[in-house]
């Protein structure tokens, strides 16, 4: 069985506003570890729209994964966010996103500037590693 404990202790800035946790325990599972994803449907159409829906589209893909394992986003440890410097002052998305994502006890994540991605229209990748029932 697998527990999950977040935490959020007085002290540290609010990161629960931004969506996501400061730190997370778990206990048990299998450790699943995905690769970058990023806004990109099966036919490697990019997501238009800008950043928002690129975060979205690389959220579902991390979702979609998951459930291949057995998982869902509730199982999500930890998430690495790279960010496109073109999108450096359009940060707002992301935590939207990661608050629609992930509405009670987010994973922790750490956010990186990047001075671009794979393609040039690529704003956001996204690291995620779970562990499953």
């Amino acid at each position: 069985m697998t527990r999950r404990q977040t935490l959020n202790p007085a002290g540290l800035f609010d990161s629960q506003q931004y969506g996501f946790s400061q730190a997370l325990v778990v206990e048990g599972g299998r450790r699943m570890l995905l690769s970058g994803q990023v806004g990109v449907d099966e036919n490697e159409k990019t997501a238009e729209g800008g950043l928002g829906p690129q975060a979205i589209k690389a959220l579902d893909n991390i979702d979609y994964l998951l459930k291949q394992a057995g998982g869902d986003l509730s199982h999500v440890v930890m998430l690495r966010i790279y960010i496109a410097e073109a999108a450096r002052d359009d940060q707002g998305p992301i935590a939207e996103a990661l608050r629609r994502y992930f509405p009670a006890d987010p994973p922790p994540s750490s956010w990186i500037i990047v001075t671009g991605l794979s393609l040039p229209e690529w704003l956001i990748e996204i690291e995620a590693e779970a562990v499953l029932p």
